[in-house]
C-alpha cells in the first residue's frame, strides 16, 4: 500500500540502508488485508509484513528495529548505548501512539475514508504532538541523539504529508528543519500522494 505511512517507514528505512527488497502491494480498498490467505501472514489483518526467507516480521516499528539489529545499523539503532536506545524507543512508542491519533488520522480521514470528525480530532493531537517535537528539536538536528535514528524515520511519514491534511509545518520550524533534515539523506524517497486527491 504505497500511500500508507506505516509501509512507507519500512520502504523508507530499506531505501537509506540501501537494501534490495521486493514489494508486494495488498489493497487495502479490497480488504485484502482481511482475506484468509493474508491473515495467516499477518492474523491482525495489518500492513506492512516483512518475510525475510520465511521469517514475518509484523508492526512497522518492528520491521524498523529488526532491520537495524539484522545489518548493524547501530547508528541507526544504538544498542550499545542504553539511554540512546532507552530515547529511539520512546520516539518510537510517540510514532506509534501520539502519530498514529494525530498525522495518521487526519490523512486517513481524509485521503480513503471520509470522516470530518477524525480529521478535527486528528489535526487537533497533530498540533499538540508537533508543538512538542518543535520544543525538543530546538537546537537539535535529530530526535535522539547527534545523527539520524529509526526514530526519525518511524515518525516522519505521517508527519511530512501536513500539507495534505490541514497543517503547515512552517508554523513549527524546528519540526519543518527536521523534515527537510530526513529528506536530505542520500537513499530518502518521498511518501506518494494518491493523483486522485
Amino acid at each position: 500500500m504505497a500511500y500508507s505511512g506505516h509501509s512507507h517507514r519500512v520502504r523508507l528505512f530499506l531505501s537509506l540502508l540501501g537494501l534490495d527488497y521486493e514489494s508486494r502491494p495488498v489493497s487495502l480498498r479490497d480488504g485484502e488485508h482481511l482475506t484468509e490467505d493474508y491473515k495467516k501472514i499477518n492474523p491482525f489483518g495489518k500492513i506492512p509484513v516483512l518475510d525475510d526467507d520465511g521469517l514475518l516480521i509484523r508492526e512497522s516499528n518492528a520491521i524498523l528495529v529488526y532491520l537495524a539489529l539484522k545489518h548493524g545499523a547501530k547508528d541507526w539503532y544504538p544498542v550499545d548505548d542504553p539511554a540512546r536506545a532507552a530515547e529511539v524507543q520512546m520516539w518510537l512508542n510517540v510514532a506509534a501512539n501520539d502519530v498514529l491519533q494525530g498525522p495518521a488520522r487526519a490523512w486517513i480521514a481524509t485521503m480513503f475514508i471520509p470522516d470530518e470528525n477524525a480529521v478535527r480530532e486528528g489535526l487537533e493531537a497533530s498540533r499538540k504532538l508537533l508543538g512538542i517535537m518543535d520544543r525538543h528539536l530546538e537546537g537539535r538536528d535529530w530526535l535522539a541523539g547527534n545523527g539520524p535514528t529509526i526514530a526519525d524515520v518511524a515518525n516522519y511519514s505521517h508527519i511530512s504529508k501536513g500539507p495534505r491534511i490541514g497543517f503547515e509545518l512552517e508554523d513549527w520550524p524546528n519540526v519543518l528543519r527536521w523534515q527537510r533534515n530526513i529528506e536530505a539523506l542520500p537513499g530518502f524517497i518521498a511518501m506518494p500522494t494518491p493523483e486522485n486527491y
